[in-house]
């Protein structure tokens, strides 16, 4: 097996990660109710229709098919360019397969159910962050993998000078 394939093994783990805790929540949670694990986390069983933060939530419908398309363009997108990386490039390819899992695992929740399910509910007090779910979660960690590795001297990139095929 190829490095580039290891690395889409590393996106389907997350996807499949994902889709059984989403699978879990919606049998075993009804809708809204939440179950307190922690002084300042819930889990809870929420439906999001729009993005992150539930953007566009209220939108009137169009919004799934945009984000629909937009996940599809953006998968693919990210699989051809964890193609061009160099083996050595092993953060952006680590913070790409990240966010090619997180953004399937979305992709299928609106394609499937036309919603995303969220549960994970962080608070402090009476203020909550916005439920998410293992799919977001992934999409965030590697979006700051690739930002801290933007901060990296070139010179330590350039390392190993892998030809990208």
């Amino acid at each position: 097996m190829t490095v580039k394939y290891k690395w889409l093994v590393v996106a389907l783990g997350v996807v499949v990660a994902d889709q059984l805790s989403k699978l879990w929540v919606a049998a075993n949670l009804p809708l809204y109710q939440r179950i307190e694990l922690l002084p300042f986390f819930n889990l809870t069983h929420v439906h999001n229709t729009g993005a992150a933060f539930s953007f566009l939530a209220d939108a009137g419908g169009w919004q799934r098919w945009f984000f629909l398309g937009l996940a599809v363009l953006v998968s693919a997108f990210i699989v051809r360019y964890l193609w061009r990386l160099g083996e050595h490039e092993r953060w952006q390819l680590a913070a790409l397969s990240l966010i090619l899992g997180g953004a399937l695992g979305n992709l299928i929740d609106r394609a499937r159910l036309g919603y995303v399910i969220d549960f994970l509910d962080f608070y402090y007090r009476q203020w909550h962050w916005p439920a998410f779910n293992l799919a977001d979660s992934a999409i965030t960690v590697g979006v700051v993998i690739l930002l801290l590795d933007s901060f990296r001297p070139h010179h330590e990139k350039e390392i190993g000078h892998g030809d990208g095929s």
